[in-house]
This record gives C-alpha cells, sequence and structure tokens, in this order.
C-alpha cells in the first residue's frame, strides 16, 4: 500500500502551480473557446478575473518565500469568491467563463487546502525554512 506520504510535505512546485494558476484565472476572459463578444462591455467581470488572477500570483509567491498560514487560508477564500463570482456579479449566463472560474476557484480551493494541510502542523521555525 502507497502512504501518499509525499503529500505530507509542502514542496515548492505547489507554490508554482499556484503561480501558474493566478496568470491562468488572470488570462480566463481571453481564453480561445471563450466567446470574445460577451466579454464586451463587461468590464466588471474582467476587472474581477484580473484582480483575482493577480492575488493568487502574489499570495504564490509570498508562499515560496516567506512561508505563512494566513496565505493559505486567503487563497482558499479568492478561490470560493471566484467559484460564487459568476452568480454574484451577474455573469453565469456567460457560458465557458462560468465554466472556468467555478474550475479554476475549485482548483484554488484545493491547492489552499492541501497547502494548509501539511502546514498545520509546522512551528515557526520549521514554515521558515521552506523552499531552502
Amino acid at each position: 500500500m502507497s502512504d501518499f506520504g509525499f503529500l505530507n510535505t509542502h514542496r515548492t512546485w505547489e507554490d508554482w502551480c499556484g503561480m501558474l494558476l493566478g496568470a491562468l484565472i488572470a488570462a480566463s476572459p481571453w481564453f480561445p473557446i471563450q466567446d470574445q463578444s460577451g466579454i464586451v462591455g463587461r468590464e466588471i467581470m474582467v476587472l474581477n478575473a484580473v484582480a483575482i488572477g493577480l492575488v493568487i500570483f502574489g499570495l504564490s509567491q509570498l508562499e515560496y518565500v516567506a512561508l505563512q498560514r494566513w496565505q493559505e487560508v486567503a487563497t482558499i477564500v479568492i478561490g470560493l469568491w471566484l467559484m460564487v463570482s459568476p452568480y454574484v456579479l451577474g455573469y453565469s449566463g456567460e457560458g465557458f467563463l462560468r465554466v472556468y472560474h467555478t474550475s479554476l476557484g475549485a482548483v484554488a480551493v484545493v491547492l489552499g487546502v492541501l497547502q494548509l494541510w501539511q502546514d498545520w502542523d509546522l512551528s515557526d521555525q520549521d514554515m521558515l525554512k521552506h523552499g531552502q
């Protein structure tokens, strides 16, 4: 039986995945399958996607440099916001953008929960050693 021991430690590749995820979220309004006529005049959803993408990218960079638990909690909250933002901001009928934001938000939540679970029992000294 495999014990999945590699999931018990926060690795730097997870932070790189978070940075990639942030870039994907920021670029999501312009994904090729997306109907470009649907985003014309909808600056709020573009601004929302770019802001969330930049925040997740920045949080992942901070985790790479100086690991703190609040960064993972913030990633979870931002991911949840991205999942519900199509319904709150009124673009849930936009088709693929709703699917993109719901799925990318879910990935952000899963990544944040995984990292928080990995770091839950670490001391502050152990968290300072992250990435070294």
